[in-house]
C-alpha cells in the first residue's frame, strides 16, 4: 500500500508558522537596532543626535506605502479602498501617535526596556477591546494582565547602566518618559483594536489596509513636519 504523499512544503502549516515566527523576530530584531541607532547614538564632528521623529515616521510610512501597493499591483489585486477613507484616517492618526512616541521615548530608555514595556499593552488593549468591539473579560484576564504591567514598570523605572541616550541615567524614570511610554501603549493598543474592526467590518486584504493606512500617515506626518518647521524657524530669528 502506497504511503500518503507530504503536502507540498509551501503548504505545509508548521513551515507557515516556524516561517512567520522567524520572520516577525528577525525584522523586530533588525528594527531595534536601526532604531536605537538612529535615535540614541551621535552623529558628526559636533556629536548631535537626530531629535525630528515625525520625519522618521514619514520616512517609515513612505517606504511601507510603497512596498504594499507594489504588493498589491504585482498580485494584480484592486487598489480601491473598501472602508471609507475616514476610518483609514482614524488608524492612520493613533498609529503616527503610536510612533511617534515610541521614538521619542528611545531618548529615555533603550530598545530592549521599550520591547519589554510592550507586553504592558495588554491593559490598553483590553480597555479598547471592551469600548470598541464590546468584548467582555473576565476578572482573572484583567488581574494578570494587572502582574505582567506591574512587573514591567519596576524594570523600567530602575535605571539602566550603560546607558548612551542624549539623556542622563537620571531621566530614564522621569514623568516625560513614562508618559511617552503609556501614550505608546495607549495609542498602540487603538490602532490594533480599530484595525481589528476593520477586518471584520469589511472584506479586506491586509495590504489594501495598509497601503491606505500609511498613504494617510505619509499625508499627515509630512503636513505636521511642515508646520513645526515653520514654527520653528520665526522662534530661532526670534532668539537669533
Amino acid at each position: 500500500m502506497a504511503e500518503p504523499l507530504s503536502p507540498p512544503l509551501k503548504d505545509n502549516k508548521l513551515f507557515k508558522g516556524v516561517f512567520a515566527v522567524g520572520g516577525i523576530m528577525s525584522t523586530l530584531v533588525i528594527y531595534g537596532i536601526l532604531q536605537e541607532k538612529i535615535m540614541r547614538v551621535p552623529y558628526g564632528p559636533n556629536k548631535d543626535y537626530f531629535i525630528y521623529s515625525l520625519f522618521l515616521v514619514f520616512c517609515n510610512r513612505i517606504t511601507t506605502s510603497a512596498v504594499s501597493a507594489g504588493v498589491l499591483l504585482a498580485s494584480k489585486k484592486a487598489l480601491d479602498p473598501v472602508a471609507p477613507l475616514h476610518k483609514y484616517c482614524i488608524v492612520s492618526v493613533s498609529n503616527i501617535l503610536t510612533t511617534t512616541c515610541q521614538y521619542e521615548a528611545l531618548k529615555y530608555v533603550s530598545f530592549p526596556v521599550q520591547t519589554l514595556a510592550k507586553c504592558a499593552k495588554m491593559i490598553p488593549v483590553m480597555i479598547w477591546g471592551t469600548i470598541i468591539m464590546q468584548k467582555k473579560y473576565k476578572g482573572q484576564d484583567y488581574f494578570v494582565a494587572f502582574l505582567v504591567t506591574l512587573g514591567c514598570s519596576l524594570f523600567i523605572l530602575y535605571p539602566a547602566e550603560g546607558d548612551t541616550s542624549p539623556y542622563s541615567r537620571e531621566r530614564e524614570s522621569t514623568i516625560w518618559g513614562v508618559s511617552l511610554m503609556m501614550g505608546y501603549l495607549g495609542f498602540d493598543g487603538f490602532t490594533s483594536t480599530f484595525q481589528d474592526k476593520l477586518f471584520k467590518g469589511y472584506d479586506m486584504e491586509i495590504h489594501t489596509q495598509i497601503f491606505y493606512t500609511t498613504v494617510c500617515s505619509c499625508l499627515l506626518s509630512f503636513t505636521g513636519k511642515i508646520s513645526i518647521i515653520a514654527v520653528a524657524k520665526p522662534v530661532s530669528a526670534t532668539n537669533e
